[in-house]
């Protein structure tokens, strides 16, 4: 690969960090333990290394390096992610599956802007914002209309009630 320029670097980091503050925006915002700052970073630094291996590596092996160097990041990741959904609490409840899912994505598109691949970036981000907006009352009315059991964790009531929902 041949040497990005200043403002090719500038884009895809700062593209990755944006991209990852804005998701961690949206857990900022539902109240959850991860947010802004946190998934800003992870989308920086995995953007980061990807340039890295991509600039290091001899054009040879420029698949073979960023292979290996996404692998690393993915399998580090899981255990950002799992920081965030292990509690100590009385009795066994699973909480911030969806944060520890942010921290995934925002590792994944950190990794993607770090490539240059914009319309992969854009379309994974929509999605996610679709998800992260809708998926919840979706879930929920889908839940009803085809007669699932209840499950308590999802049972609670919003926020906003005063009570946090199990995410």
């Amino acid at each position: 690969m041949t040497e990005l320029d200043w403002p090719e670097i500038l884009l895809r980091l700062g593209t990755a960090t944006l991209a990852g503050g804005a998701i961690g925006l949206n857990r900022d915002l539902h109240g959850k333990p991860i947010g802004l700052k946190t998934l800003g970073i992870v989308g920086l630094s995995t953007a980061s290394v990807v340039l890295l291996a991509l600039q290091l590596a001899e054009p040879a092996r420029v698949v073979d390096a960023a292979s290996r160097v996404i692998q690393g990041i993915l399998t580090g990741i899981g255990f950002l992610g799992a920081g965030v959904i292990v509690h100590q609490s009385t009795g066994f409840r699973v909480r911030g599956l969806t944060s520890a899912a942010c921290t995934f994505l925002a590792a994944c598109l950190g990794i993607v802007c770090g490539a240059g691949q914009w319309k992969i970036v854009v379309v994974a981000l929509s999605l996610a914002f679709v998800l992260l907006t809708i998926g919840r009352r979706l879930e929920r009315r889908l839940h009803r209309m085809l007669g699932g059991k209840e499950d308590p964790q999802r049972t609670e009531t919003s926020p906003s009630s005063g009570q946090r929902e199990s995410d």
